[in-house]
């Protein structure tokens, strides 16, 4: 199964993440299918760019965010455009 979820990347204690798209059995650091964002949490008010069409395009494919980037995604409303889409 495919997941959408974060690879870390920076340096120690000043972590900085990609969200990929990954084959579940992949390691953290494995190589992924796809990339379709970042996320600085080390900066205030933590920003994140996301491909809104690439992550719509994976949700329909069947890719399962995790529960962190579940919340990443909710926040930025494309959650709720993905479920507005789909009815």
């Amino acid at each position: 199964m495919l997941k959408i979820r974060l690879t870390r990347l920076g340096a120690k204690k000043n972590p900085f993440y990609r969200i990929v798209v990954i084959d579940s059995r992949e390691a953290r650091n494995g190589a992924p299918t796809d990339t379709i964002g970042w996320y600085d949490p080390a900066k205030l008010d933590a920003p994140v760019k996301i491909d809104e069409e690439k992550v719509l395009s994976w949700l329909g494919k069947g890719a399962q965010p995790t529960d962190t980037v579940r919340s990443i995604l909710r926040k930025n409303g494309i959650l709720a455009k993905f479920a507005e889409a789909k009815k």
